[in-house]
């Protein structure tokens, strides 16, 4: 016997000669077995949670059309700059969808839309792109 055999325990003594502590053992393996068990049946799908229906259609709104009504501050083949009639302070430019841009060239070769024409731009809420413009151009300087 060396001087560090007074420091080992003797676990499987122990286990062995107490019944206490045989019952703990498998107590403790028991439980150990138990959640191995219920982790291994929560990682299974359950069945109510698999959709295989068709998908829900949602139906999409429109974006409403607004008028802005204002003055012609600056007009060039790609945007026209409009003073608001209403509010002086509120000014906005507007690009041109495809219909708009073929129109707006036309007008331009004839003069352009100048500082001051009174026009109205359609356009879809929350958008900057004109969909139609109502005025008549004044005769270029």
């Amino acid at each position: 016997m060396t001087h560090f055999d007074r420091f080992r325990i003797p676990v499987v003594d122990a286990v062995s000669k107490s019944p206490h502590s045989r019952r703990m053992l498998w107590a403790g393996t028991g439980a150990a077995l138990l959640v191995a068990a219920t982790l291994a049946v929560a990682a299974l799908p359950a069945g109510g949670q698999v959709d295989t229906s068709k998908p829900i259609r949602i139906k999409t709104l429109k974006p409403r059309r607004v008028t802005f009504e204002g003055e012609v501050m600056h007009a060039n083949p790609v945007a026209i700059t409009v003073r608001s009639q209403e509010n002086e302070l509120l000014i906005r430019t507007f690009g041109y969808s495809p219909k708009v841009r073929e129109e707006m060239q036309k007008i331009i070769n004839r003069g352009g839309y100048q500082y001051g024409d009174k026009v109205r731009i359609q356009y879809e809420e929350g958008s900057d792109v004109a969909l139609r413009i109502k005025g008549k151009p004044s005769k270029p300087i």
